[in-house]
C-alpha cells in the first residue's frame, strides 16, 4: 500500500493521540470523516497500524534503569535466541544488527537485582557467547513517532 500525504496526516494525528475520534482527526486535517474511517481501516488491514497504545513514563512507574545490551550468538542460532529474549518481560526491543555483535537488546528494570538476574539469564541461553551491557545514564529522547 502506498502512503500519501493524507495517510501520513492521519497517522501523525493517531500518534499524537490515539484516543481522538475520527471526526476530530478529519476536522484537524481537513478531510471527511468517511475518508479518515476508510483510510484508517485500510492501514489497519495492511498492518501499517498494528494497534493502539498509551505512551508511559517508565521512570514514574519505577523503572529507573534502562540498558542496551549487545549480544554475540554462535552457530547461526540468532533467531532462536532473539525469540527467547523477546519473551522476557523486561525486554522492550530486540534488534538484529550488523557489525561486531549479532543483536542489540533494550530492557528496563526497577533495580540492579533485576538487571543482574536478566544478564545472568541471557548468559544461560544456549548459543549466547557473550554480552556487553551499557547502562543508560540519561534519556535525552525516547520516541518512535517518526512521521
Amino acid at each position: 500500500m502506498a502512503i500519501d500525504k493524507i495517510d501520513k496526516a492521519i497517522l501523525k494525528e493517531i500518534l499524537k493521540n490515539s484516543r481522538q475520534s475520527h471526526r476530530e482527526i478529519a476536522k484537524k486535517i481537513g478531510v471527511s470523516v468517511g475518508t479518515v474511517v476508510s483510510r484508517t481501516k485500510k492501514m489497519e488491514e495492511e498492518g501499517i497500524i498494528k494497534g493502539y497504545t498509551a505512551i508511559l513514563d517508565y521512570e514514574k512507574l519505577g523503572y529507573d534503569l534502562t540498558v542496551v545490551t549487545e549480544i554475540t550468538v554462535s552457530q547461526g542460532k540468532l533467531l532462536e535466541v532473539d525469540r527467547e529474549i523477546s519473551q522476557n518481560p523486561h525486554t522492550v526491543a530486540v534488534y538484529d544488527v550488523t557489525g561486531t555483535v549479532d543483536a542489540i537488546i533494550i530492557a528496563k528494570f526497577k533495580n540492579r537485582n533485576e538487571l543482574s538476574n536478566f544478564t545472568k539469564s541471557l548468559l544461560s541461553i544456549p548459543y549466547v557467547e557473550r554480552t556487553n551491557t551499557h547502562v543508560v545514564l540519561n534519556t535525552i529522547k525516547e520516541n518512535f513517532e517518526i512521521l
